[in-house]
């Protein structure tokens, strides 16, 4: 067995500590959004110094790849006849939200573990027709705040990491000391693993088989630390899992033990040269989903504001 494996009985000790740790109390929907304080996200705002904004988003892909089988399908639906006069060019876009290689932000209704979603939901609120319960829409406002970059490929002294490759809490730690600054309550972090320098430098390759990740139990320091949001540049998730029996444990960690909201597959590239460029690696976050009432995700264009 693997240095990094966990037994599904360890898995489910860490899952109630975690359970236990983040109990915002019965009735809660929020989950760790509770974590980001009015005060903070003007503490945020006020640490913008020049104005420069970063997508943290990788363009929609339309073309089926490896990690990407079934791709958006992009269709222009006018102008039909543009000879003369007035006329709108009109497009239509279908999409799976959570896959292996489209940007995209996951509600609390998206993981369901012993039939029931966070805070103890009954897993039948999510029917043929959409998410009843801890939809996509409890962020429909937004969700805003000092957002942290940690760079582990940088850290690692390497490209990127490659699949299969576990970022543990002491790479959390390693790359948090070599920024000179914290991993502080209510900061929406991302997580660089390289997977987009990889994917642009190899080629797309079958993510659902083999990737870069979190180690289930860095969670536990993200938990003490209090943090509002995960992101990656990956699933946030290893594959192939840590875990003996339970597929995606950072999602079932983070979502259905945590409430915390996971933004999976970003483009973090552009930011890690932002922020290897201005020797800072905090910056002002706003991420908005969009309004889908019964959605149990969204596609996602997180920007950085520095």
């Amino acid at each position: 067995m693997s240095d990094f494996a966990l037994s599904e009985a360890e898995f489910r000790e860490l899952y109630q500590r975690l359970r236990r740790t983040y109990a915002w109390g019965p009735g809660d929907r929020l989950g760790t959004l509770n974590s980001i304080s009015r005060a903070e996200v003007v503490a945020a705002a006020s640490d913008v110094r020049d104005g420069r904004t970063v997508s943290l988003a990788a363009p929609i892909e339309s073309r089926a790849a490896p990690d990407n089988p079934d791709p958006a399908v992009h269709q222009m639906t006018g102008p039909a006849d543009s000879a003369s006069g007035l006329s709108f060019a009109t497009d239509r876009l279908a999409m799976n939200i959570h896959g292996n290689a489209d940007s995209h932000i996951d509600a609390l209704s998206h993981v369901i573990f012993d039939g029931e979603l966070y805070d103890g939901i009954d897993a039948r609120a999510v029917t043929a027709t959409g998410a009843t319960e801890l939809s996509i829409d409890l962020a429909g406002q937004g969700i805003a705040g000092r957002g942290l970059l940690l760079d582990i490929p940088r850290v690692r002294g390497v490209p990127w990491l490659e699949p299969g490759d576990h970022v543990t809490a002491d790479d959390l730690l390693a790359a948090e000391s070599a920024l000179f600054d914290r991993i502080e309550q209510g900061d929406l972090l991302f997580v660089r693993v390289g997977h987009r320098a990889r994917r642009q430098s190899l080629g797309p390759w079958d993510a659902a088989e083999a990737r870069a990740g979190l180690h289930p139990a860095a969670l536990e320091l993200l938990a003490e630390r209090r943090i509002a949001v995960l992101g990656s540049d990956g699933n946030n998730d290893t594959a192939p899992s840590a875990v003996e029996g339970v597929d995606f444990p950072v999602h079932v960690l983070a979502i259905n033990a945590m409430g915390m909201h996971l933004l999976d597959y970003l483009d973090l590239d552009a930011l890690a040269e932002r922020c290897a460029a201005s020797h800072r690696a905090r910056f002002m976050c706003v991420v908005a989903p969009l309004r889908l009432r019964e959605g149990t995700g969204s596609p996602v264009n997180p920007i950085a504001i520095f």
